[in-house]
């Protein structure tokens, strides 16, 4: 079923911007037994129209106090960033970004689709300009150099008890971000598009007068 849906994760990405959004996905993973794949609700895109999806890169970050040591392997994390890909980053204390907008250019040249960060960002205008994607905790100007470092990439992180693999599917909104398992994406967005497009049937029949008994009786939505 999934392979008459879509060819690829650009055909996938797509059709889950066209027609999904995280809280219908996140529907789906509860129905699935998946029932803790939401990052925390403090993290929020930089504008309310951002839409983030692709997989996972994650980023390893810590708090640093040696001056020298500054970044660690953050160069390196931001330069092996694919096409498709999502820098996703925890790790560090909440005292300092973890995102800006030159990273944000480096990302883009390389086909990255956006940054979500279990922290804050800085540079908000230039990003905005860039129309980048990103998530994060909130804004905040004080610079991670001398103060974080990257110390791992493109390992498995946990944020609040979610846990992310590299190269598992992210996917973003104003409602927040949820995390799908590569393991379980076929069934996970294959469902999701299912019960969006019921979804459309309902509205249409609550917009006509029916009642929202009357329409979880008939659809099983709502």
């Amino acid at each position: 079923m999934a392979r008459k849906l879509w060819k690829d994760d650009a055909d996938l990405f797509a059709l889950a911007k066209r027609e999904l959004f995280p809280a219908v996905v996140g529907d789906v993973m509860d129905t699935l037994g998946l029932r803790k794949q939401f990052l925390p609700p403090e993290i929020q895109p930089l504008r309310g129209d951002m839409v983030v999806i692709g997989r996972a890169m994650n980023v390893l970050e810590a708090d640093c106090f040696d001056p020298a040591n500054a970044f660690g392997l953050m160069f390196e994390a931001l330069d092996d960033l694919k096409s498709g890909e999502v820098y996703v980053c925890t790790g560090a204390s909440p005292t300092y970004a973890l995102w800006g907008e030159l990273m944000s250019i480096r990302a883009a040249k390389l086909g990255a689709v956006g940054a979500i960060l279990d922290g804050y960002s800085r540079d908000t205008t230039g990003i905005l300009e860039q129309n980048f994607p990103c998530f994060s905790r909130g804004r905040y100007a004080q610079d991670q150099a001398p103060r974080g470092k990257v110390i791992d990439y493109r390992c498995p992180i946990e944020m609040n008890g979610v846990r992310i693999d590299p190269g598992d599917i992210l996917f973003g909104d104003l409602d927040g971000v949820c995390v799908i398992p590569k393991k379980a994406e076929k069934a996970v967005f294959a469902a999701a598009i299912e019960k969006a497009r019921g979804e459309k049937a309902v509205r249409k029949a609550l917009e006509a007068g029916m009642s929202a008994s009357e329409a979880f009786r008939k659809f099983g939505i709502l």
